[in-house]
């Protein structure tokens, strides 16, 4: 079979069959999905990636993340590397551009490039329908920070995340506070931001604060979205006396909204972030310590027994978290 097979049974041009291998996210999403069922259908492999795989002498591994969006994924991904130091397995590094969106357009290509052994997904939900097409084409996959029952994947306890850190501020006295939460595309499925809402929340109501004593701010991942909240928050005339924020980027955010309002922290408002990048060492942040190296390296674990035995059940790696206490709280 042929691009031009393809093509016809798809009924676009030959360009649009070409785009929606090599550059997806120009193709309209009702046109890729029909010309990635015709292409599954037809038993379609580009001739170069197949030409490409059958000399090769090692395995290709892919790893797809929003890298340039968040910090952390960074990290996972030396911990990646780290896991296949000592294979004979080349990398290849795609990016997607936000956590909260649950649809990938490069995603939805790939199982039919031909071009991959395995691929890692860092941080992204997968659609019902990729994930039928990566198990019809068979493509080895392991998920990180996201769950299917059907695939392998490494997740952190972001809930008991949160009901740690619920604990430590109930046990340092307050009795109002605030979670600022990020902002997502797709409510389809359940962000680590809401993940760690839930569990905050629970601790608290456990310890005795009413729903009205618990404010929840939804804002932008960046800084100055941070900033903002914080901003309205210090405004309230009941001003919580603690903010949790879903990371230590916006709980930067805090910080520096406190400081231009001359407020002490965390006399005035303790504040804690979540994942102890090095921006909380710096900071002197309270935060929750995540094992994104860890992570990484048990991705790479998994999905190179998967390919030696994939006979063997999709298994789930949960890693715990740890509260690193600070200054600011």
């Amino acid at each position: 079979m042929t691009i031009y097979d393809v093509a016809a049974q798809s009924g676009v041009s030959i360009s649009t069959v070409s785009l929606a291998f090599n550059n997806p996210g120009r193709v309209r999403p009702e046109t890729l999905h029909r010309i990635l069922d015709v292409a599954e259908r037809l038993g379609f492999q580009r001739r170069a990636e197949a030409v490409s795989r059958a000399k090769r002498s090692h395995s290709r591994v892919g790893v797809l993340a929003p890298f340039t969006s968040y910090t952390s994924f960074a990290l996972r991904l030396n911990g990646v590397l780290s896991g296949f130091a000592r294979s004979p397995v080349d990398v290849v590094v795609y990016d997607h551009s936000s956590a909260a969106a649950s649809d990938s357009p490069l995603l939805a290509s790939l199982p039919l490039s031909g071009a991959l052994d395995g691929l890692i997904i860092m941080g992204l939900p997968i659609a019902d329908e990729v994930a039928e097409r990566l198990a019809r084409q068979r493509l080895n996959v392991v998920l990180v920070e996201t769950e299917r029952r059907d695939f392998s994947s490494v997740c952190v306890d972001n809930v008991g995340g949160g009901e740690s850190v619920a604990r430590h501020l109930l046990a340092k006295g307050h009795r109002r506070v605030a979670y600022l939460g990020e902002e997502q595309v797709s409510h389809l499925y359940r962000s680590p931001s809401e993940e760690r809402f839930e569990g905050f929340t629970r601790e608290l109501r456990r310890g005795g604060l009413a729903e009205a004593d618990i404010i929840k701010l939804i804002v932008p991942h960046s800084v100055d979205g941070a900033m903002r909240a914080a901003r309205e928050l210090f405004d309230l005339p009941d001003r919580p006396t603690a903010l949790f924020a879903y990371d230590d980027a916006l709980a930067s955010g805090v910080l520096r909204a406190a400081a231009q309002r001359g407020l002490s922290v965390p006399g005035d408002i303790a504040v804690v972030g979540f994942d102890d990048l090095d921006l909380a060492g710096a900071l002197g942040l309270t935060t929750v310590r995540v094992p994104f190296a860890e992570s990484g390296s048990a991705a790479a674990e998994l999905l190179t027994a998967q390919v030696l035995h994939p006979e063997h059940s999709a298994r789930q790696v949960s890693l715990q978290l740890a509260l690193v206490q600070r200054e600011t709280a």
